[in-house]
């Protein structure tokens, strides 16, 4: 019985953190489009950074209460996990503006096999048939509904070429240092944090004028505009530590896998808000696929031999034979 209400109070656990997830990721876009679009702020570096500055300041708040308890993470793991987010951050801002929508959002579904390929290659992990199948069926449904005009050029293809790989290493660096160093969500980030607030803030504002041909520090600042960029800024500590918490309870790739539930999402807010004149049966069938597929996915990889690690050990009943024989060889030639 006890068995059964663990795995219960698990899979209640991992719900509220998708759905943490979900809810904040979403918010944080519609907060981000209103306040790029209505009101100018297209600064996306700089604001990222200000994200991990109230991320920041949230760690130390909770630190001082107790929450956040002294751990240690060594100075060149943290320098690697910085430049794959910050390489993340500005290869996405730098293949939205180089690429036009449709391959941004083929480079965006990319990262799903790419961290597949990472698992594969870095853990030993190996996936059945039917999982291989619910993440193609994924793709194929979140393509039907978000990929329209492709086109591309070198440079635009470099950049998506650095953006997915960044992407993927820095969310399997995630999982990877969670689990190598023992370091809860809370406690990465704390580590985290406020270098990649540094960074951003002193790189942004040149990044984000060389995009946009404007400076942050002449942007019209009204307390409209204000309340949106403390909002976007709110909600981004959430869907930060959220991310944290997927990732370090599941993997890289179910996050990724999962996670288009949010592209789905967002489609559907956009319909709500800003109106109906894209929903059409083109993008209501992508959608229901990617749902079919995403279901699927659960389902084939939560199964014994769906999602799992290779294991290169010898089998005991033959490592004993190759140990009494070795206990064997041992006592002739003591003999």
């Amino acid at each position: 019985m006890a068995p059964v209400k663990k795995a219960d109070k698990k899979a209640a656990v991992d719900a509220a953190a998708w759905m943490f997830n979900v809810v904040t990721s979403v918010g944080i876009i519609i907060v981000n489009k209103a306040l790029m679009a209505t009101y100018g702020y297209s600064f996306a570096t700089t604001l990222t950074g200000l994200h991990f500055a109230f991320t920041t300041l949230m760690t130390i708040v909770l630190r001082c209460l107790g929450y956040i308890q002294p751990s240690h993470l060594p100075f060149t793991e943290l320098l690697r996990f910085i430049l794959f987010a910050n390489f993340s951050i500005v290869g996405m801002n730098v293949s939205l503006m180089w690429n036009s929508v449709g391959f941004y959002q083929i480079a965006k579904l990319s990262m799903i096999p790419v961290s597949c390929l990472l698992e594969m290659v870095l853990d030993k992990i190996r996936y059945s048939r039917d999982t291989k199948l619910s993440i193609g069926l994924v793709l194929v449904g979140v393509g039907v509904c978000t990929v329209t005009d492709v086109s591309v050029n070198s440079k635009g293809f470099i950049a998506a070429f650095v953006a997915v790989w960044s992407t993927s290493l820095q969310q399997y660096y995630v999982h990877y240092l969670q689990r190598k160093y023992s370091l809860s969500s809370f406690n990465l980030l704390g580590h985290t944090a406020p270098a990649q607030a540094a960074t951003l803030l002193v790189l942004g504002p040149f990044l984000d004028y060389w995009l946009t041909e404007k400076r942050v520090d002449m942007y019209d600042y009204n307390l409209v505009s204000v309340l949106f960029i403390t909002l976007s800024c709110t909600i981004a500590i959430g869907t930060n530590l959220s991310q944290f918490i997927c990732i370090g309870r599941f993997t890289a790739v179910s996050f990724q896998v999962l996670g288009h539930m949010k592209t789905i999402l967002v489609l559907i807010m956009g319909f709500f808000f800003f109106g109906r004149e894209g929903l059409n049966l083109h993008v209501v069938v992508g959608m229901v696929i990617a749902v079919l597929g995403m279901i699927w996915y659960g389902n084939a990889s939560s199964k014994p031999g769906g999602k799992e690690r290779r294991n290169y050990s010898l089998p005991t009943t033959r490592q004993q034979k190759l140990g009494a024989a070795s206990d064997s060889d041992d006592n002739e030639d003591k003999a």
